[in-house]
């Protein structure tokens, strides 16, 4: 297979910064949680009324939700029956729900359980994009219950203005919401916008990519490529650095791996006029399979949870597809609550926290008031 050359770059681009629009109180590139400095609330540190706040997209818990989720994705306006009934055919042959929100309530879990065992006893939140509960309603009861500064943390590893703005901008409406409208207490908060190359994640990858390379070890050499939701190619055009952090990520998993047969491909596009980042998916395969690869690893980079792009668009499309082309597909298990993952979360928390503490340390021995 040498005639096979990976589609992504082998050096690392320079990426960072990178152009957002973000509202948050801190950089949302390298988050100090706000209020964590005594010249801003009186030295009380991170210890008091500091909250961490998962977001995920969400998804449907049953059959019945899928008419208001797919509704609230598309901003309000109902899907036609054509397009719901196909997206309620594609739920019924997953099991008749999404399992997004049992996998982000143990990755909850096994967060706030780390970050105890690392002397952060700090409560861990769960807000969703498209389904109950929504970013707005956790944020709600997080101020109710006394947080006042917020951690926010997608759970969507790779910068980009479509997904780690449109989540921080949610956090922002609802705490606009709680001063203006209820004349409720500041709530401020630190976004998370990017851990595309956090080393726990690039070691969980790496991880669950060679437990699946192994079950194909009779196989030859199997190829391993590297996928992600895709979005609408005009970002590229303004400066999105999505497409170049995940290839980013999957350089750096390969590295780890020793892996000489990888490429990158984007699956999951909507069916909308506007054309999408690619090679999608299939067309890779495609090529896989006219240059002779018979055993194929998908490993998804881009989701970190169990969902309907993995256990219908990789375990039933993209297989079918591989089999009809006369190719072996495995797919990489779903990271979950994987402990690597939870380790890169927790390292992601606990150094906003402590550089919070260093800072508060290094002004209170100095003197300052």
């Amino acid at each position: 297979m040498s005639d096979l050359a990976p589609t992504s770059p082998t050096a690392s681009p320079a990426l960072l910064p990178y152009r957002h629009g973000c509202p948050a109180d801190a950089d949302p590139f390298a988050p100090r949680l706000p209020g964590s400095d005594p010249a801003d609330d009186g030295g009380h540190g991170v210890d008091g009324g500091v909250g961490i706040l998962l977001m995920a997209y969400g998804g449907p818990a049953s059959l019945d939700e899928v008419p208001a989720y797919y509704t609230d994705i598309r901003g309000g306006r109902p899907p036609s029956q054509e397009l719901l009934d196909e997206l309620l055919e594609r739920y019924e042959a997953i099991g008749g729900r999404s399992p997004l929100a049992e996998v982000t309530e143990r990755q909850r879990r096994a967060l706030e359980g780390e970050l105890a065992r690392r002397g952060l006893p700090v409560p861990v939140h769960v807000g969703y994009k498209h389904s109950p509960p929504f970013v707005a309603e956790t944020v709600g009861r997080m101020a109710d219950e006394g947080v006042r500064r917020i951690l926010a943390l997608a759970l969507a590893p790779h910068f980009s203005t479509m997904t780690a703005c449109s989540y921080c901008q949610r956090v922002d409406a609802a705490r606009r919401t709680l001063q203006e409208r209820d004349g409720g207490p500041a709530v401020r908060y630190a976004m998370v916008a990017d851990w595309h190359a956090e080393p726990a994640f690039i070691e969980a990858l790496a991880d669950v990519t060679r437990t699946a390379l192994a079950t194909l070890s009779g196989d030859g050499r199997p190829w391993v490529v590297f996928s992600a939701h895709s979005l609408p190619e005009r970002i590229v055009g303004l400066g999105d650095p999505y497409p170049d952090l995940l290839r980013e990520t999957a350089r750096l998993v390969a590295e780890t791996l020793g892996l000489s047969g990888w490429s990158f491909a984007f699956q999951s596009a909507a069916r909308t006029g506007d054309a999408w980042l690619g090679p999608d998916l299939s067309t890779e395969l495609e090529r896989l399979a006219a240059a002779g690869v018979r055993s194929v690893v998908v490993s998804s980079v881009g989701f970190v949870a169990s969902n309907l792009e993995l256990l219908y668009d990789i375990d039933i499309e993209a297989r079918a597809r591989a089999a009809e082309l006369g190719m072996r597909l495995v797919r990489a298990a779903a990271l979950d609550d994987h402990p690597r993952l939870v380790a890169a979360l927790a390292d992601i928390v606990e150094r906003a926290l402590r550089r919070g503490r260093r800072s508060s340390t290094a002004r209170a021995s100095s003197g300052a008031a």
